[in-house]
């Protein structure tokens, strides 16, 4: 099978390419880009040296379609906006890791990304790829961002069981540098970010609508999301801490009865889930999932405030990018769900 990749020396996209090279099914990677082209992918990423150094040419769509049998986006927002009816009419498969179909509302995008949205009958035609929410595909996949995946997959089983009261939802997610990408920004520089911890974005993060999009999909009574991001001083790793109280008929019940039937809302959504790891009161830290596939969720309830609190970690650069796009690529296609997927985190 030959796979195009744009934009392979962001972050997301370095790290999708060497999973696309390990994948059994994968016989050729072409590399296409906008600014960085016509020059082999040493000159750009010397670690990624190989005998064969491909070349990363400049994007043609048409040339790209015809020598492939499927195209992954890993690039900025603002590009694949102005791209993506091509592709959807010709319903070429399509994997995009950016932002721009993720929304269905031009408008939301416009609000939240500050750029021109694709056309809205494009945005109609997109799968949201979460993946383990995902049963059947379109042959254009949003990937979800990192927040939103992290995020979701701690919520859902209480949304979508009806345990909490959606209204008082809260979220305080944190981030390593890598999720604001390789664009040279002050806070992100090693002096300002090391031994320090900063709020940014505050009630402004773009993940903010996609969250709220998907939870209005499991239940119609959301209708907003308070949620606030911070940059921890690490390379990669997203924690997302979710605050919200149950339901009032479960305040009654004691804490026992509740932590039950949270338990079970979690087990029952997740059974089949290879990528989920259910830590329980056990609650989850970054080193539990770096360099991995997984999603780690833990849970405690609070009977004295009568709160949730819902703990859940992912690599961001890969179940919150690369490894959730080979999810979707590997389900698009009928391939085992976890080829080619690192499911073992690295502790050291």
């Amino acid at each position: 099978m030959k796979v195009a990749l744009v934009g392979v020396t962001g972050y997301s996209g370095t790290v999708l390419y060497q999973l696309l090279c390990q994948h059994p099914a994968v016989d050729e990677i072409n590399l296409y880009g906008h600014s960085e082209v016509n020059i082999h992918l040493s000159a750009v990423l010397p670690y990624l040296r190989t005998p064969t150094d491909p070349m990363i040419y400049a994007l043609n769509v048409h040339k790209l379609m015809a020598e492939n049998d499927c195209v992954f986006f890993a690039t900025s927002a603002g590009v694949t906006a102005k791209l993506a009816g091509e592709f959807i009419a010709a319903k070429f498969p399509v994997i995009d890791l950016s932002g721009d179909m993720r929304l269905k509302d031009p408008a939301a995008y416009s609000k939240w990304y500050h750029k021109e949205p694709a056309a809205a009958a494009d945005l109609a035609q997109a799968t949201y790829g979460l993946a383990e929410f995902t049963p059947k595909l379109s042959s254009y996949v949003a990937n979800p961002g990192c927040y939103a995946t992290a995020t979701l997959l701690g919520l859902a089983p209480l949304v979508q069981q009806k345990l909490i009261d959606v209204q008082t939802i809260i979220v305080d997610a944190k981030s390593g540098t890598t999720g604001a990408g390789k664009k040279l920004a002050p806070s992100t520089h090693f002096a300002n970010a090391d031994e320090n911890f900063s709020v940014y974005k505050a009630n402004k993060h773009q993940h903010i609508p996609e969250i709220v999009q998907q939870l209005q999909a499991w239940d119609h009574n959301v209708t907003a999301l308070q949620f606030t991001t911070s940059l921890l001083p690490v390379a990669r790793g997203i924690m997302s801490s979710i605050y919200a109280k149950v339901q009032p008929e479960l305040t009654t019940q004691g804490a026992g009865t509740v932590n039950a039937k949270l338990t079970a809302a979690f087990k029952s959504t997740y059974a089949d889930a290879p990528c989920v790891h259910l830590a329980g009161a056990d609650l989850p830290t970054l080193r539990d999932v770096n360099y991995s596939n997984l999603d780690a969720i833990g849970w405690l309830y609070n009977p004295d405030t009568q709160v949730v609190t819902v703990i859940s970690v992912i690599d961001n650069l890969l179940k919150g990018a690369a490894g959730q796009a080979l999810q979707n690529f590997n389900q698009m296609f009928g391939y085992p769900e976890t080829t080619a997927i690192p499911l073992q985190p690295a502790l050291i």
